[in-house]
């Protein structure tokens, strides 16, 4: 089967088309031939992996280390990259009760990666559900992973319905699915992202959108009684005025210096920091499709590129040109 494989880290250009062995699935998994996989941050990052020190790692030195371990320290172990992706099964193991031949499915694989080909194998009892039923594949394939951390993340703080949200990173995979979920629970939503995503952003729902490269703000005078950060650009001191007496500061990407925060401000003080680890379960990728499937989630897909223009699609992100998702299509 064709996949995009890379042996080294580095630029774009290591990304290259190949044929590899087609996977076959055993007893308890499900063949899938991929339609469409996202392009999203996790895959830059992965690709570039062996230059990014623990310094310039949005988590803790506790966390850079297995990671390096888990994707090698000079050269890449997972060699297909793409963890969120839509697609048909093609087969399954004798042993799987929960799909058939032909079903319709969107997943995510998390760091076993290897979506950027034209087939994966999942487990039956994985993160893969039946895909929402009004997307196409393009549009399922950039819900998994955002929208799972998103959801799980703000079940933390039970954002409440008047309540004032603001968002600082609202065009990325959580921060475009967050503003969306924050809007269903009935709060005003503040989405915070670049220029070119401006309109990206108030498309999904924002309240209002702030240019971070026109306006801080935590210079604005506006309160909000949650500031959900996903890459961990601001700090709590610069945002503690702009929250709420009760207001609350949540973390997707943290150092350990937040963690200090977090504790200290368990114990003392109305104003608390919380630094969010998701967790992947089934239900919340089904509970997901039920929200698409009520219209209440939607994707709005930038541009698409071709399995082999892979290393095109990664260098139109990281030039910070998307004005939505990017998506590989692969058949």
């Amino acid at each position: 089967m064709k996949a995009i494989g890379y042996t080294e880290y580095g630029p774009p250009d290591v990304l290259q088309l190949k044929e590899v062995d087609k996977p076959s699935s055993k007893d308890n998994e499900v063949l899938i031939r991929i339609q469409a996989v996202s392009v999203n941050y996790g895959d830059i990052v992965a690709r570039n992996f062996g230059n990014i020190r623990a310094r310039e790692f949005n988590m803790p030195l506790l966390f850079w280390l297995p990671a390096k371990i888990a994707f090698g320290f000079n050269k890449p172990k997972k060699q297909i990259l793409g963890n969120e992706f839509a697609g048909e099964i093609e087969a399954i193991g004798k042993d799987v009760t929960r799909f058939k031949q032909g079903d319709q499915v969107f997943a995510y694989s998390g760091q076993n990666m290897g979506a950027y080909a034209e087939y994966v194998c999942m487990p039956e009892n994985g993160m893969v559900v039946i895909k929402p039923a009004n997307m196409t594949y393009e549009e399922a394939s950039v819900v998994p992973y955002g929208g799972i951390m998103a959801l799980t993340h703000l079940r933390k703080v039970e954002i409440k319905s008047g309540q004032k949200v603001l968002i600082n990173g609202a065009s990325g995979g959580i921060g475009s699915l967050a503003v969306q979920l924050a809007k269903n629970s009935g709060a005003e939503v503040t989405g915070v992202c670049g220029t070119p995503r401006l309109e990206f952003v108030k498309s999904l729902g924002a309240d209002k959108v702030i240019d971070y490269t026109r306006e801080d703000f935590t210079q604005n005078g506006e309160k909000y009684d949650l500031i959900y950060d996903i890459l961990g650009r601001s700090s709590f001191p610069r945002c503690k005025g702009s929250l709420t007496q009760n207001g609350r500061y949540l973390l997707a990407s943290f150092k350990m210096g937040d963690i200090f925060q977090m504790l200290r401000t368990k114990w003392a003080g109305s104003r608390k920091v919380i630094c969010a680890i998701g967790s992947e379960k089934p239900e919340d990728l089904v509970h997901l499709k039920e929200l698409a499937e009520a219209g209440k989630i939607k994707s709005v897909i930038d541009r698409t590129f071709p399995l082999e223009e892979a290393a095109e699609a990664h260098r139109y992100v990281e030039k910070g040109h998307k004005k939505g998702h990017v998506v590989i299509t692969v058949t």
